[in-house]
């Protein structure tokens, strides 16, 4: 029974030394530790677009097939039509965020 108790004591108090570590993580405020969490957010915030859209399960996760799509893409903002599809591709997707933001706010 003591045994059982002290290991019990100590997962709790390696807990609690978990939380304490990510708790001072989270607060680390030098320069190089903040722009990587920048960094981070915003290529997890990148991956979402991938994902939002439904690409991932279009293309059945064939990454070879997505990075297509976006070498496809970036060729076509390279071409003298760029501006035009550029113009097309930002209006698609703001009607893309309205909706999806008003589908999450009904009920």
């Amino acid at each position: 029974m003591a045994l059982t108790a002290t290991g019990a004591a100590i997962r709790r108090l390696t807990a609690a030394q978990h939380r304490l570590q990510a708790g001072i993580a989270r607060d680390d405020k030098r320069a190089w530790v903040v722009k990587r969490r920048e960094r981070t957010r915003h290529l997890i915030e990148l991956g979402g677009l991938v994902v939002k859209p439904g690409l991932v399960e279009l293309t059945d996760d064939d990454r070879a097939a997505m990075f297509g799509l976006m070498v496809e893409g970036a060729a076509t903002l390279r071409s003298e039509r760029g501006d035009d599809a550029l113009a097309l591709w930002r209006r698609r997707g703001k009607r893309a965020f309205a909706l999806a933001a008003d589908n999450e706010r009904q009920p």
